[in-house]
């Protein structure tokens, strides 16, 4: 048991690692080349799992079972699938920008959602921008954005500007050459309903086209 416990912490310690790696560097080429490591570590860790997984159906059949011991390697099987997750979404956010699944190349809306925030008016906003295939080149511009619904019966659009708490910056820049996050706080007006969200990612870069997506509003759990 202590083995199993062991070999666990010891993988879990290593995936931190390895994944704090991959966030922190942004060269898409040492990405690709680790892709594959990446996908032999899974393996190995699916290996692993199962073994926990014998382990915690061999404790659950003695009838004076070791409670502690049981939620030690319950505990470890689920921090290790969830970094298993992470390595999957690490390399599809890569796979997004290197090769994506519609061929398509440029500037893009990679990833956007919007969190409730501790105040019932508050949220958290998250948008990831990419470019996709066409790395030879930063590309630098501004984003827009909109958020339309209703207030008190009738139609209502506000900027950025008029949602964001007093002392954020509403201008919105972005310089990047294969992706770049942002993260912003918003406050809804007493009232407003939202309704539909609307990014436009214009591109001051030659040769780069400007994009423009609409979300529904819909929040996830923070």
């Amino acid at each position: 048991m202590r083995v199993a416990v062991a070999i666990a912490f010891v993988v879990g310690v290593y995936l931190v690692f390895e994944f704090g790696r991959i966030q922190a560097d942004y060269n898409i080429a040492d990405a690709i080349e680790e892709k594959q490591d990446h996908k032999t570590e899974i393996d190995g860790l699916e290996n692993n799992i199962a073994v926990l997984k014998q382990e915690i159906a061999l404790l659950e059949t003695h009838r004076d079972i070791d409670q502690e011991a049981y939620k030690v390697v319950e505990g470890d099987l689920i921090e290790l699938q969830r970094k298993i997750q992470e390595q999957r979404d690490a390399i599809a956010f890569y796979r997004g920008i290197v090769s994506p699944s519609d061929g398509g190349r440029g500037l893009r809306v990679q990833d956007f959602k919007v969190t409730k925030g501790k105040d019932e008016r508050q949220f958290h906003m998250r948008l990831v921008l990419v470019q996709v295939m066409q790395h030879d080149r930063s590309v630098k511009g501004n984003v827009e954005f909109s958020l339309e619904g209703s207030q008190d019966g009738k139609a209502r659009t506000y900027s950025l500007k008029d949602l964001l708490p007093t002392d954020a910056k509403s201008n919105w820049p972005f310089a990047f050459r294969y992706f770049q996050d942002f993260d912003r706080e918003l406050i809804l007006p007493a009232g407003f309903t939202p309704e539909k969200i609307n990014i436009e990612v214009k591109s001051r870069t030659k040769s780069i086209a400007s994009v423009k997506q609409s979300f529904l509003w819909e929040t996830a759990q923070s």
